[in-house]
């Protein structure tokens, strides 16, 4: 007996179809459950906060930032005293915070690429050397390090007395690192707009290169070109303004230095930490980005006689960075996170601000509110900077 046909005009109207049958009605009914938990969940530890501060008469808000500080801060790219604020003081802090990531961020990129190309490397012993570095990097907590890198600038070096004192103006001592700067002159200023408009100029030219390649097939020396510019247009500003060579030299009064500038301890063993630690992931990046792109397309580029270095620049590593972008931003929002270790050797981040803010002026829920604030506009600052750069680098269909 054969069976009937089913007839296809003969639909299920959606009305008919209960919700919790329907993915789309059901999901929206989850969302908004899930919200509602949430809310009320949100409000009870409001309520229940707010309660409790009202009991012990607690004061809440943020009135406590204008009131004076009345610490000290042992570094700041600012000018600031005891006497100034609460809001100031955590200013400092979010510099100093700014200042130990940007550094970092930068140097991590450059020392990561390095050992993830050297990982690579037909040379064995330049290989094996990378290999030993992020195995042994890898493997020790940062924090460790941290205390291994602090401990070397406190207990091995001398003190200011017995500064190595490797070329003039140039000092080294458990203080840190004391340096000789250009004193502070007008024209310095206008070396800076000279700098920014001559990376507006590579900008450009960088632009202008890629267009005349593809059109040409001709190469220009793009990097060379851009190094003069970058170079050359401070240096004529100088000159335009009296090549002023005047130095301000760090000289021993008392127990220490007094003049040039000085990258102290705690900045230096944050710094070199944080940088090493995270390059050994980056490397590993890297070396898995490169492996990524078939070997076809190295010898395509021999076959057209392409130099090893030129190679690397213009055909792996354009397609390689595709692979390497997305876990390299994970990475550079850990280094930015990890940054908040600095309180474990002393350096002023601010995280140290903020807590010695709280224990003065007992607004503990203010302090990590603030806390959480800054370092998620960090992360995202990096996230939409990262995720803007792998758009442009994406590979586009024609």
């Amino acid at each position: 007996m054969q069976p009937e046909p089913i007839d296809s005009s003969i639909s299920i109207k959606p009305e008919s179809i209960p919700f919790w049958n329907d993915p789309d009605k059901r999901a929206i009914f989850f969302q908004v459950t899930a919200l509602i938990v949430v809310a009320v969940i949100g409000y009870y530890l409001f309520s229940n906060t707010q309660a409790n501060l009202e009991r012990q008469s607690i004061a809440t808000g943020f009135g406590f930032m204008q009131k004076e500080a009345s610490f000290e801060i042992g570094e700041s790219m600012i000018s600031y005293s005891a006497a100034d604020t609460y809001a100031k003081a955590l200013f400092v802090g979010v510099l100093n915070s700014l200042k130990v990531a940007f550094i970092g961020i930068v140097l991590t990129v450059i020392l990561g690429t390095f050992i993830g190309i050297a990982r690579l490397s037909s040379n064995w012993l330049m290989s094996k050397l990378a290999a030993i570095y992020i195995e042994v990097f890898q493997d020790v907590p940062v924090l460790l390090q941290l205390f291994f890198w602090y401990a070397i600038f406190y207990e091995t070096l001398p003190s200011p007395r017995q500064a190595i004192h490797p070329m003039d103006g140039v000092f080294l001592t458990n203080r840190g690192l004391v340096f000789a700067v250009p004193e502070s002159h007008p024209i310095h200023k206008y070396m800076l707009i000279a700098f920014i408009i001559g990376c507006t100029g590579v900008f450009f030219l960088k632009q202008w290169a890629r267009k005349r390649q593809d059109e040409t097939g001709r190469s220009f020396p793009v990097i060379r070109v851009s190094a003069l510019i970058l170079l050359g247009m401070p240096c004529l500003a100088w000159l335009a303004g009296g090549a002023p060579s005047a130095m301000n030299t760090p000289v021993l009064s008392g127990f220490n230095f007094v003049g040039g500038a000085n990258i102290s301890p705690e900045f230096g063993a944050l710094l070199l930490g944080l940088v090493l630690y995270t390059a050994a992931f980056v490397a590993e990046i890297v070396r898995a980005g490169i492996q990524s792109v078939s070997h076809g397309q190295s010898e395509a580029a021999m076959s057209l006689g392409l130099k090893p270095g030129m190679i690397l620049h213009l055909v792996i590593l354009p397609q390689a960075l595709r692979v390497i972008i997305p876990p390299l931003t994970s990475q550079l929002l850990n280094l930015t996170k990890n940054s908040s270790l600095a309180i474990a050797i002393g350096y002023p981040d601010f995280v140290s601000v903020a807590n010695t803010t709280i224990n003065q002026t007992g607004q503990a829920i203010e302090g990590v509110c603030l806390i959480m604030v800054v370092y998620l506009f960090f992360s995202l600052s990096t996230s939409v900077f990262m995720n803007w750069y792998n758009k442009k680098m994406a590979l586009v269909e024609r």
